[in-house]
């Protein structure tokens, strides 16, 4: 049986997979179900060695006939609290407030297949193949960052990642050399002025004032003191303060994220919004804390990696390949991509007339199952080639 067959015939179990993980979504740091779940199902399959990096993560090891390298297959298994408002759909979440409405039971289930294909095929494959089950990528610090620290995966070669995309349309698969995400820090700042009546303001120091000052100067740093050859985004996405119309408050609470490329844009935005709070604050008298919060880094495809992985997605999908954008979300799997060359790419599953254009994180959010079937025949390429 050729390659393209066994991956078809592999389908039906990939989306009961799909299904079953969709009906019992587990958040960051809590997958223990989804975690023994999938190792149950790499038993099933066999001719896998299996352990636990970490309580509710997974690692497969299929070993290759043939002499070559140790190449990683990246799927993060978590779901978000969020209640799912899909009753279209017959495997909705059974879970109050929980559903996987970012795709990665869809990652799972798809490494599941590719990892079925692998195991059935040692005899032509080289080297050591990775399946690493991940878990918490939607929590900072992530749970990448928890399975590097492990050791286990310092010798690797390259690692390949995915992400199934309801914005992408459904057979296109979107890959692009360098950046692909942005650095995902956060803020908080707290602005400690001194309350009083509106109607005297003069004895006050009005926080709201010092807050206002303070949004309008972030924004500087993106258009005065960053290149705008940059991308740079500060949003200031919180802001409390006050209790009644005819009373300065005490305090004002400010969060925001901030998302940068570079790494020396990063420490330069850090600085200077950490100069702007601190000489706005002097003016006004008044004290203040803010704690700038390093999140996830930015995934960086590797160059010489990423091209290989271009060119054997053009022969197995021909025009489908696309040079994907660089966008401004985060992914945890720069943790793996900054100790191991490696690639991520992006799955086409976007499909309006069946209802599945919600974007990711939304209540709505769903995938057209008949994207799994590129993501599968992408990981199996991507282990069969590279490891060679």
């Amino acid at each position: 049986m050729d390659l393209e067959q066994q991956i078809k015939e592999i389908m039906p179990s990939v989306i009961d997979w799909r299904r079953t993980m969709h009906q019992h979504p587990e958040v960051s740091f809590e997958e223990h179900w989804t975690s023994q779940y999938i190792e149950e199902e790499l038993r099933k399959i066999g001719n896998i060695e299996i352990s636990r990096p970490t309580p509710t993560s997974v690692l497969g090891i299929i070993k290759g006939k043939k002499p070559g390298k140790k190449i990683g297959l990246r799927a993060d298994i978590d779901a978000l609290p969020i209640h799912e408002e899909r009753d279209d759909l017959e495997f909705k979440s059974k879970e109050d407030g929980v559903m996987h409405a970012c795709g990665h039971d869809g990652h799972a289930s798809i490494l599941l297949g590719a990892a079925k294909v692998l195991a059935d095929n040692t005899e032509s494959l080289y080297g050591e193949i990775y399946l690493i089950f991940q878990h918490a990528e939607e929590l900072p610090p992530g749970g990448a960052q928890e399975m590097v620290a492990t050791g286990l995966f310092d010798d690797l070669d390259f690692i390949y990642g995915q992400h199934l995309f309801s914005t992408i349309p459904l057979g296109k698969i979107g890959i692009k050399k360098g950046p692909v995400t942005s650095n995902s820090d956060t803020f908080e700042l707290v602005i400690k002025g001194k309350g009083g009546h509106a109607a005297m303001p003069e004895n006050s120091i009005d926080p709201v004032i010092v807050g206002t000052q303070i949004v309008n100067q972030f924004q500087t740093i993106v258009s005065r003191i960053t290149s705008p050859l940059d991308s740079v985004v500060i949003s200031t996405t919180k802001f409390h303060a006050g209790s009644a119309k005819n009373i300065i408050p005490d305090t004002a609470v400010l969060e925001g994220s901030v998302r940068t490329i570079q790494e020396e844009t990063r420490e330069l935005v850090k600085e200077k919004m950490e100069k702007a709070v601190a000489s706005i604050c002097a003016s006004y008298d008044c004290d203040y804390e803010f704690d700038f919060q390093y999140g996830y880094s930015a995934v960086v495809n590797n160059e010489e990696m990423t091209e290989k992985v271009i060119d054997m997605a053009t022969k197995a999908f021909g025009d489908k390949v696309f040079e994907y954008p660089l966008g401004m979300g985060g992914e945890d799997f720069s943790a793996f991509s900054r100790v191991i060359p490696g690639t991520y790419a992006f799955i086409g599953a976007m499909n309006a007339d069946k209802g599945f254009d919600y974007p990711h994180h939304h209540p709505k959010f769903g995938l057209d199952e008949d994207s799994f079937i590129d993501g599968v025949k992408m990981m199996v390429h991507v282990a069969l080639e590279m490891a060679k």
